[in-house]
């Protein structure tokens, strides 16, 4: 459980780390705290989506992270970020991520700050 938990904070942090750099990715509330609460439920559902959908698509993609040494993985990040963002939209979350490059980007940010949590996080069980 605790795992669980590093990791959603780790997520909520790269997620906010995104908002914060680009215009693109906007995460709107009436107050702070309004926007951490959101930002944590974007988070339990970025973190599902990594889960669930994301290995599936990385096994019918194997020959192109194959072929392009690994960098389609931020295709299917890009992907999953724009997944998350609709998945929002339909749970009536505040979150929006507009343009597939912005995707990227932010894919790409959220990559390393997580890995960056995650070194400086503890996640042992």
């Amino acid at each position: 459980m605790k795992n669980f938990l590093v990791k959603m904070i780790a997520n909520a942090g790269a997620l906010a780390v995104a908002v914060w750099l680009l215009d693109k990715i906007t995460l709107t509330g009436d107050s702070t705290g309004k926007k951490v609460w959101t930002l944590i439920l974007v988070a339990l559902v970025f973190g599902l989506v990594n889960f669930l959908v994301k290995p599936v698509v990385k096994l019918l993609t194997f020959p192109l992270f194959i072929l392009t040494l690994g960098l389609f993985t931020l295709i299917v990040n890009a992907l999953m970020l724009l997944l998350t963002s609709w998945l929002a939209d339909k749970l009536d979350l505040s979150f929006h991520v507009e343009g597939f490059w912005t995707a990227v980007l932010g894919g790409l940010i959220i990559s390393l700050v997580s890995w960056a949590l995650h070194v400086v996080l503890p996640d042992e069980d």
